[in-house]
């Protein structure tokens, strides 16, 4: 069945009191017709960053992922159209080819760390904010929905899911017990991607347990962990199609962190054309500041005793680090919004874009020419010391900080936080016209 319709004895009413998650008829490459299954997967859009990453990535496969969620053109408008070209090249070639009938899928990520994470894949009602089941934590920055948009309006296809979590408790109890059973059974694919992850997927389709899982999950309420820019893009297009549309659903993977919690890490940035001299100068008597010329990990770690006390950041981008913490309080009673709760007002995130980016640093927050946010630590850095900008190290937040503030409707500033690990794009996708 597909995602754009009701599922058959499913209520308007019991949809509406929790999630609703329904089965679609996945999009997965051809194995025969690819080098690899892990040379055509990519990292989500937004952690693909540098141009070295996004030359190796198309590199590794002509038929990569990467070319879909983040194509190569000379205007938006003619990416966007090379980005349904292609898609529809490879369906007419078989590379990418539809699942004989609907199903969720389980999705399964593991290291050789140990580190497991279990979930399921579906097409996901997109509900209003007001019905607060779909919970986000994060602003969103208006051209990247914009963006977003544009390219699946072009594709008609949600091209990757966005994770999403939950606290599963009795109530999910089968949910629970059907993903630990399907993950016992040979999976449809299994690759290992350059990260180290071991990636496997299954499909659900026996009626029962899809109507098991859809009964479980309309008990619950979902934090968006990463994906805030397709969620709201889901919700820009589900505004701009009548409904019932396959527009009314969006592509999601959800893990209940219950059983399966996901490592919260920082998204830090980089500031383009504020040298580090500049940036430490500006913070005279505001803050305290102290040189470490130490490693990476000794700075990082001196970061996280000092962020235990109070707000602090590691500055870098000459050589060396500069641990800025114990910011004036005066300073911050006069910058940071008084209206918020007392646990956003103390994020590192909020004394950040509240203080320093405006008030020290005079630096606008919405301009990427201006600022650029980077997952991986030690390439801020290495960015930071080749232009000759300022590196703005974070702290991770805490997950029960974020769940909490989102249940308060409370958005913390935009890329507070990076969840993982996070989907490979590649594995499944969504046509809208399936």
């Amino acid at each position: 069945m597909d995602a754009g319709r009701n599922t058959a004895g499913q209520s308007e009413a019991t949809a509406r009191q929790g999630l609703e998650l329904t089965p679609f008829r996945g999009l997965r490459y051809d194995p025969d017709r690819v080098g690899s299954l892990a040379a055509v997967t990519s990292p989500p859009y937004d952690v693909v960053v540098r141009p070295d990453g996004l030359h190796q990535l198309e590199s590794a496969d002509p038929h990569n992922i990467v070319r879909l969620i983040l194509p190569q053109a000379a205007t938006p408008t003619a990416r966007n159209e090379q980005a349904a070209r292609t898609l529809r090249r490879w369906l007419a070639e078989g590379v990418l080819t539809a699942d004989p009938e609907p199903g969720l899928y389980v999705y399964e990520q593991r290291d050789g760390a140990g580190m497991l994470q279990r979930g399921i894949i579906g097409a996901l009602r997109v509900s209003e904010p007001a019905e607060k089941l779909v919970l986000p934590h994060e602003d969103v920055m208006p051209h990247v929905v914009a963006d977003r948009a544009a390219l699946m309006r072009a594709t008609s296809a949600n091209l990757e899911p966005l994770l999403l979590t939950y606290r599963g408790d009795g109530a999910t109890a089968g949910t629970a017990a059907l993903v630990e059973r399907t993950a016992g059974r040979p999976p449809l694919l299994s690759t290992t991607t350059d990260d180290g992850f071991c990636h496997r997927l299954w499909s659900v389709t026996d009626p029962a347990d899809v109507a098991r899982v859809q009964s479980d999950l309309a008990r619950q309420q979902a934090l968006i962990a990463d994906g805030h820019h397709r969620w709201a893009t889901y919700r820009r297009l589900r505004a701009e199609h009548p409904s019932p549309s396959p527009w009314d659903h969006g592509l999601v993977l959800l893990v209940d962190t219950a059983r399966y919690p996901l490592r919260v890490r920082a998204i830090h940035r980089l500031l383009h054309g504020l040298p580090v001299a500049d940036a430490v100068a500006a913070l005279e008597g505001h803050f305290r500041v102290r040189r470490l010329d130490v490693p990476l990990a000794e700075a990082l770690a001196s970061l996280a005793d000092a962020a235990g006390a109070g707000n602090a950041f590691l500055l870098a981008g000459d050589g060396g680090f500069h641990l800025v913490d114990r910011p004036d309080p005066a300073l911050l009673a006069r910058t940071v919004p008084a209206d918020r709760p007392a646990a956003w007002r103390a994020l590192d995130a909020t004394v950040l874009h509240a203080t320093l980016l405006p008030h020290l640093w005079r630096i606008p927050e919405d301009s990427p020419a201006h600022i650029a946010y980077i997952h991986d630590t030690a390439a801020t850095v290495e960015k930071a010391e080749r232009d000759g900008g300022t590196a703005v190290l974070m702290h991770p937040v805490r997950e029960e900080v974020v769940r909490d503030l989102a249940r308060q409707g409370v958005t913390m500033p935009r890329k507070s936080t990076s969840f993982g690990p996070k989907p490979a794009s590649g594995l499944v996708l969504r046509a809208l016209d399936l």
